[in-house]
């Protein structure tokens, strides 16, 4: 049964696949969508960026911190197909946040020669500490609209993804979210 977001998703990709192989000259720039996505981001990653200032750390660092903690184990080459750069870039930030100590390399359970990544407890401290910074603009931002708009949202976001990238995207940001969960649960245990 296709839910909501797939029909979404769809629709989506149908209605800009004639745009995509049409004439760009025929295409009218939604300048008001593209400026407002620019300013949205810029201020979500600036409240990450203001905190990542005292560890001398940028939005590399953030990036590499948040998906080392939130997949526990995660190989270099994984990392390196989410984030979409190559090994010369990662490798320099890699080598700072394992010198400071919020990520840790293991060699591979199953594969000695796999590198697998794992946040230290001062990793996994920061990586959390940023995610409630950033999650208290979307509460304050969702406290402000109707109740379907978190799910509006993430339907939208989706539906930017490039079409290949989009089921990867959502099966990694589903299971995430269950690890959140298991975190959250052993906290509260403890």
């Amino acid at each position: 049964m296709e839910t909501a977001l797939q029909r979404s998703s769809a629709d989506t990709a149908e209605s800009t696949a004639p745009a995509a192989s049409a004439d760009l000259a025929d295409v009218e720039p939604m300048f008001d969508l593209i400026e407002l996505l620019f300013f949205a981001y810029r201020d979500f990653v600036g409240d990450a960026d203001r905190l990542l200032e005292a560890y001398q750390f940028g939005r590399a660092h953030h990036r590499v911190l948040h998906f080392v903690t939130r997949n526990p184990g995660l190989t270099i080459a994984e990392l390196l197909d989410i984030l979409k750069i190559t090994k010369q870039s990662l490798n320099r930030v890699l080598k700072e946040l394992l010198d400071k100590g919020y990520v840790e390399s293991r060699a591979g359970a199953l594969d000695r020669r796999q590198r697998q990544l794992f946040p230290t407890q001062a990793g996994t401290a920061l990586a959390l500490e940023i995610a409630r910074v950033q999650s208290r603009r979307f509460r304050r931002v969702f406290g402000q609209l109707q109740k379907s708009a978190r799910l509006d949202a993430m339907a939208f976001l989706l539906a930017m993804i490039d079409p290949g990238e989009k089921d990867k995207v959502a099966t990694r940001v589903a299971s995430g979210a269950r690890l959140a969960a298991r975190t959250a649960s052993a906290r509260d245990e403890s």
